[in-house]
């Protein structure tokens, strides 16, 4: 019997900060949400300390940071006045970081499968992706409310990976802040890097794998390297 053929390397991406440069949007909608509450505006400097566990934290961290913690009934209808607006303004001035579409052209010609795994709600980041025009290129895109799990819970990104059909021992995660390189760690694949996201640490302190300072950087090549050295490293 002829051997089973290997699956395609997969390269899983996170969305905000990583894929795209949402911050004005998420700002003003933000901004938009807690002055029902008469609360003071946040800025672009407080958005690393907010993001990355979905709207309904980031809500919550806002209104703690304006000191005005809420109870647990007060946020249902902020989340939907936050979905309302972001939703209703989609793309706004969010946009793909540079150099992204030309490196996931170069790893889908070379045969890669590409997902996206986020802790933003998979409806919102479904219908971003799609406003840019970005939808064909993944096979999978998951949010933070696809499974019971989110990251850095390894779970998320190993239901994403089994969406696309894919092979965990072949995959790699690319994110911007420490539920990524977690994720990463939990689920035993290497990482990449990006530093011009929107961690609120210098993202080298998070030990990932590898840091890119571009997406000119990303290539089969230096996935494929990562690959063997991390498959090395686990061996040893």
């Amino acid at each position: 019997m002829a051997p089973a053929p290997a699956r395609a390397t997969l390269v899983v991406f996170d969305l905000d900060g990583t894929l795209l440069d949402t911050h004005s949007d998420l700002v003003e909608s933000l901004n938009h949400t807690i002055a029902a509450l008469g609360l003071e505006p946040v800025s672009y400097d407080d958005l690393t300390h907010l993001v990355g566990q979905g709207a309904r934290v980031m809500i919550e961290r806002a209104c703690r940071l304006r000191g005005h913690p809420l109870e647990a009934d007060a946020l249902p209808p902020l989340v939907e006045r936050f979905v309302a607006h972001y939703a209703g303004n989609m793309p706004g001035r969010t946009e793909p970081y540079p150099g992204l579409v030309a490196a996931m052209d170069r790893l889908s010609s070379a045969g890669y499968r590409l997902a996206v795994c986020t802790n933003k709600m998979e409806s919102l980041a479904l219908g971003l992706i799609d406003k840019l025009d970005l939808t064909q290129y993944f096979d999978a895109i998951t949010g933070g409310d696809t499974f019971e799990y989110r990251k850095p819970d390894a779970r998320h990104l190993t239901g994403t990976v089994d969406r696309v059909g894919g092979d965990i021992a072949r995959t790699v995660m690319i994110g911007d802040s420490i539920n990524d390189i977690a994720v990463a760690k939990n689920a035993g694949v290497p990482s990449i890097a990006v530093p011009f996201g929107y961690s609120d640490v210098p993202v080298s302190s998070l030990d990932p794998d590898q840091i890119i300072m571009h997406f000119d950087e990303l290539t089969p090549e230096l996935v494929e390297r990562l690959l063997r050295e991390f498959a090395t490293k686990v061996a040893v």
